[in-house]
């Protein structure tokens, strides 16, 4: 032996090394992304409290919230149930509102130069208000939707927020929403200023396109200059300077032909949300924060959202979309030329009451079911016509019981209640979500993370981390049998 190493074992020693460096080096990167995360959560969570406390301080207790038949939810006070009976209190908005500038975008020093008041003549809101929330089952019913609750006990669904949010922009004549025929109903009474005209009543569920391209057929069959922007019924969003001014620049773009999206702000490298990538700017003085879409993006793995978050270069997908009527229907045309003479010809009679329902019944069925994604955002946004207004409002779909949690005030490692407080014993438990809804006493020994959701017909037990898989349990309720439940 003459003491000198195998070239061989160098070279695996030295693979091995540079292994290992790497490793401590990811390692180190995750961990600086986890505190980075926990901190912007920390701090979204605080905001979320604060804004929430004083109106939980009001809150009355009650026995829990009686639902004897899913469809027909009955109001109790502290209930996310609300009745025709609630006072119904729209805030008013007078011509002279004042505006205060808050941050958009990457421009954030620029908002929208309102002057005195927030109206935009010829823009007409579009309000979507579809599905069953079967994510948020058995709370939400396909009788009585998420976008009927009140979510965070605030006294007002989400709808009835989102008609808040809005109205300032379109005022009632020019707000509408559309809907499927079990909730119209319920729908005026909880929004008895909403013109009857206005409601737009789908026979059947067919996707967003279908849904918003209904609405576009007959604001422009009403209105051919009509700028139409669509948001969802039951979404959440906080810091309403900054949404107001984000549709106000919308609006602008909108008028230069283009499909026009509001990306949001991604606060964590959500798998649970589309990606919209960010393209070059636009040569457009009044919108100084617009770009053009690059691409939209499916919902993607935790490595690749982080990926998507660590450029900048990416916002959430919320589904926003604002636009002329008419440009939407020529995208249609081109690229679902079926789906678009079928809405043409149901738009065109809509106002005329024995036409409607004798096109409705023959043009509905046929239509394709489709998002407004695939069938016309994706294909135009390849050839430059679609375009994002990046906003920094805070936003959250409600799409399970994890993330609903995040939006009910908690003490320090206590489960979230949304419902009467006193119908909850703990002991050793933290985090998690519980819901009263049967009226009797829930109590809770040494488990952690839980969702319980009590209703008088039906008990739910599973974790914050599988909440987004509810939506299976439905499945197997309906194949076993309880549709009736569902």
């Amino acid at each position: 032996m003459d003491g000198t190493a195998d070239p061989n074992i160098q070279v695996m020693f030295q693979t091995i090394l540079s292994l290992m460096e790497k490793s401590q080096q990811d390692v180190a990167e995750l961990r600086q992304e986890c505190a980075e995360l926990r901190a912007a959560n920390t701090s979204l969570e605080h905001q979320v409290r604060e804004g929430l406390q004083h109106n939980n301080n009001n809150n009355h207790r009650s026995s829990g919230f009686i639902t004897p038949v899913p469809s027909s939810p009955q109001l109790r006070s502290r209930s996310p149930f609300l009745s025709p009976s609630t006072p119904v209190s729209v805030p008013a908005f007078p011509s002279s509102h004042a505006h205060h500038p808050s941050p958009l975008g990457d421009n954030v020093l620029s908002s929208f130069p309102f002057v005195v008041s927030r109206d935009i003549p010829g823009f007409y809101v579009v309000i979507p208000a579809g599905g069953a929330g079967t994510r948020l089952w058995p709370l939400s019913r396909e009788g009585h939707p998420k976008f009927l609750l009140d979510l965070t006990l605030k006294g007002r669904s989400l709808i009835q927020a989102t008609w808040d949010r809005l109205l300032p922009l379109a005022s009632p004549s020019r707000t509408t929403i559309v809907a499927g025929p079990s909730h119209v109903k319920t729908i005026h009474e909880q929004l008895p200023d909403l013109v009857a005209d206005n409601l737009f009543c789908e026979p059947g569920p067919k996707d967003s396109m279908a849904a918003i391209g209904l609405a576009a057929a007959i604001l422009a069959h009403r209105d051919p200059n009509a700028v139409i922007g669509s948001f969802a019924a039951d979404h959440m969003i906080s810091g309403d300077d900054a949404f107001l001014s984000a549709v106000a620049e919308a609006v602008v773009v909108a008028q230069k032909d283009y499909l026009v999206t509001i990306g949001i702000a991604p606060s964590h490298p959500s798998t649970g949300f589309g990606y919209i990538r960010l393209g070059d700017k636009l040569p457009i003085d009044e919108a100084p924060n617009a770009r053009l879409v690059s691409s939209f993006k499916e919902k993607p793995d935790a490595r690749t959202a982080a990926a998507y978050i660590a450029t900048g270069k990416y916002r959430w997908n919320a589904g926003m979309f604002v636009t002329k009527a008419t440009f939407l229907l020529e995208l249609l045309k081109e690229y679902k030329p079926e789906l678009h003479d079928g809405l043409q010809k149901i738009g065109q009679v809509w106002d005329n009451d024995k036409e409607r329902q004798k096109v409705l019944e023959e043009v509905w069925p046929e239509l394709e079911k489709i998002p407004i994604d695939n069938a016309v955002a994706e294909p135009a946004a390849a050839e430059g016509r679609v375009a994002v207004v990046p906003a920094t409002f805070g936003w959250d779909d409600v799409g399970d019981f994890s993330s609903l949690a995040d939006l009910i005030p908690a003490e320090a490692n206590q489960p979230r209640v949304l419902g009467d407080n006193s119908l909850v014993l703990t002991e050793q438990v933290a985090g998690g979500i519980v819901v009263p809804g049967s009226g009797r006493l829930i109590s809770c020994l040494g488990v952690d993370d839980l969702v319980i959701v009590d209703m008088p017909d039906t008990l739910l037990v599973t974790t914050r981390a599988r909440s987004q898989e509810v939506k299976r349990l439905v499945k197997k309720a309906k194949d076993a049998g309880w549709k009736h439940l569902l």
